[in-house]
């Protein structure tokens, strides 16, 4: 039993729970950080950044051993590389069950997947807070845009989006640093697409890259190296590792404990709040209890969720904050990996790609208005990501001829590939869902999680109207050889899992209130994706982050005030 009490506890070191110790500490509150995974040092344990791949095993391919250690993770394509695959979780260590098949995409250690993340960060507009309310799906969110707009300037200007402003109320515009350019083909589609839509825009991925160095926090400008996932030793990427974490480490008020999971949230029936935490040390496997005034619960949505539903009590016999059964429900994840592909022509005297590490954005255009609602065979919206790249020597892999005439031609620059990916929304279905397995635990004694959760039949419209646009948007453009695909996508794919424990305004049909808090224990704060009432197209850490720092506002205000109520 630890004797020392902090002001807060915040639950994982991630994306959000950077951020939710950070705004803490540099408001005057001591903080403990809690990481079940190991302790890593910006920079210097980037073990794989500067090396190239032939200097990787199996020239940063991955094994036979790690692909049975990894079956799940491997799922993704790309998380068992030689180069990356130490930020990806044992999935034999660390088991699940699938009732419905979950790509479960992990990584245990200090930053979390702020590491590895595909750093886009896009707005929720008014559009996607209004939408359950609008149709009929899910509950409606109890936040509007002019609510978030305030915290969305302050994460975007600390962490640094770059971007390029469009007008668009689908897509709110945001503070952004200087774009990288388009190449030249992507800059004749987008013209093509003004010329033939009224309603689709092209623009440059908006990014957590810095084009304009942040030397008060310590990081440079983007070098473009495009090796991102092996962890970025200028910063030059937002992570919480080389950003909020040294932030909060700054104020002298911040206490990372690593290598400790969070088992149970210990609930004090008398005073209707919680007054700790239950820890497991995952290395000597002993049970620690630290305790606080405030929880923030920033896990990650499953691992948040997990830990909601196993901390019981009488007052509480389904999980904590679960008075509505709502708890582990309504999971949703992003569907993509469908669009089209053609070969642009025209080119052949432009060589630059874009030396840069971002796609191009389409934002949604489907579904706007109510007129366009009922043109559509489907609800919601999406987007497409893509680029366009030019070929080079390594297209030889696949040549089957040989000799002189095959050397002279791979000395030349390849023809143009163009690429449309959808990203599409996904409804709050209430039966998509992660329950806690009855008898079975890990090494650790945790309950391990089971998935229930598929795509349904609007996702299924909407793929086919993501594969049908992007062929007509290509063949528009006059480019060569247009082929539509779809490969399929399994939840947890896109690795934008969330809504599991959603906010509302009914305590009898949601989990947290409009602040994150758990309605009926109101020094619990769940901010990372599990508090989201839709998907939206978006790709959702901004939201995510946004939602942190204002919930922290909140509850630093009504701690020093002495009370904990909405």
């Amino acid at each position: 039993m630890q004797a020392t009490v902090y002001d807060a506890i915040v639950i994982g070191s991630g994306i959000t729970g950077g951020w939710a110790a950070k705004e803490l500490t540099e408001q005057g509150l001591s903080v403990l950080m809690l990481e079940r995974g190991r302790m890593v040092e910006h920079g210097s344990d980037y073990t794989t950044a500067y090396k190239e791949d032939w200097q990787l095993p199996f020239r940063d391919r991955p094994s036979l051993v790690e692909a049975r250690l990894q079956a799940k993770q491997a799922r993704t394509g790309y998380a068992t590389k030689q180069s990356i695959k130490h930020w990806f979780v044992n999935d034999v260590q660390h088991p699940y069950y699938e009732t419905q098949r979950f790509d479960w995409i992990r990584g245990y250690h200090l930053g979390g997947r702020s590491l590895t993340w595909g750093r886009q960060c896009l707005r929720l507009s008014d559009l996607d807070f209004e939408a359950n309310r609008r149709d009929g799906h899910g509950v409606d969110w109890p936040v509007r845009y002019q609510d978030i707009a305030p915290w969305y300037d302050k994460v975007e200007r600390y962490i640094g989006v770059i971007g390029e402003s469009l007008g668009l109320a689908q897509l709110p515009d945001g503070h952004f640093l200087p774009p990288f350019e388009l190449n030249a083909v992507e800059q004749h589609f987008r013209a093509t697409l003004q010329d033939n839509y009224s309603q689709r825009h092209l623009t440059i991925g908006r990014v957590a890259h810095l084009t304009q160095a942040k030397p008060e926090q310590g990081r440079a400008i983007c070098s473009k190296r495009n090796r991102c996932m092996r962890g970025c030793p200028t910063g030059s990427y937002f992570s919480s590792l080389a950003s909020t974490i040294p932030a909060a480490q700054r104020t002298g008020r911040l206490t990372i404990r690593a290598n400790s999971i969070a088992k149970e949230i210990v609930y004090d029936a008398k005073s209707q709040l919680a007054t700790g935490v239950k820890v497991v040390d995952t290395q000597t496997k002993e049970l620690l209890h630290f305790n606080a005034k405030i929880i923030f619960c920033c896990a990650s949505t499953v691992a948040s969720t997990a830990l909601l539903l196993n901390s019981k009590s009488a007052r509480f016999p389904n999980g904590l904050g679960n008075d509505s059964g709502e708890l582990g429900h309504n999971l949703m994840d992003h569907h993509f990996r469908v669009g089209a592909t053609a070969e642009p022509t025209g080119f052949d005297n432009e060589l630059r790609d874009g030396d840069r590490p971002v796609g191009f954005h389409i934002p949604r255009f489907r579904n706007l208005t109510p007129e366009q609602k009922n043109s559509q065979d489907f609800v919601r919206g999406y987007g497409y990501q893509g680029y366009a790249t030019r070929s080079d020597w390594r297209r030889g892999f696949k040549e089957l001829s040989y000799g002189k005439q095959m050397r002279e031609s791979l000395s030349k620059v390849g023809p143009w590939t163009i690429a449309l990916i959808g990203f599409g929304e996904c409804l709050p279905y209430h039966h998509n869902k992660i329950t806690l397995h009855p008898s079975q635990r890990d090494e650790w004694g945790l309950p391990v999680v089971n998935f229930d959760c598929q795509f349904g039949e609007n996702e299924r419209r909407m793929r086919e109207d993501m594969k049908r646009e992007a062929v007509a948007m290509l063949e528009r453009a006059g480019y060569n050889n247009v082929q539509p695909y779809d490969k399929g996508s399994a939840p947890g794919q896109a690795i934008h899992e969330m809504g599991t424990a959603r906010m509302g305004h009914d305590p009898r049909t949601s989990v947290l209130n409009k602040y994150n808090q758990i309605h009926s224990v109101r020094n619990v704060y769940v901010t990372d994706g599990s508090f989201m009432c839709s998907s939206a197209y978006q790709n959702p850490s901004l939201t995510y982050m946004a939602f942190t720092a204002r919930a922290a506002d909140h509850a630093v205000r009504h701690y020093k005030n002495g009370v904990f109520t909405g």
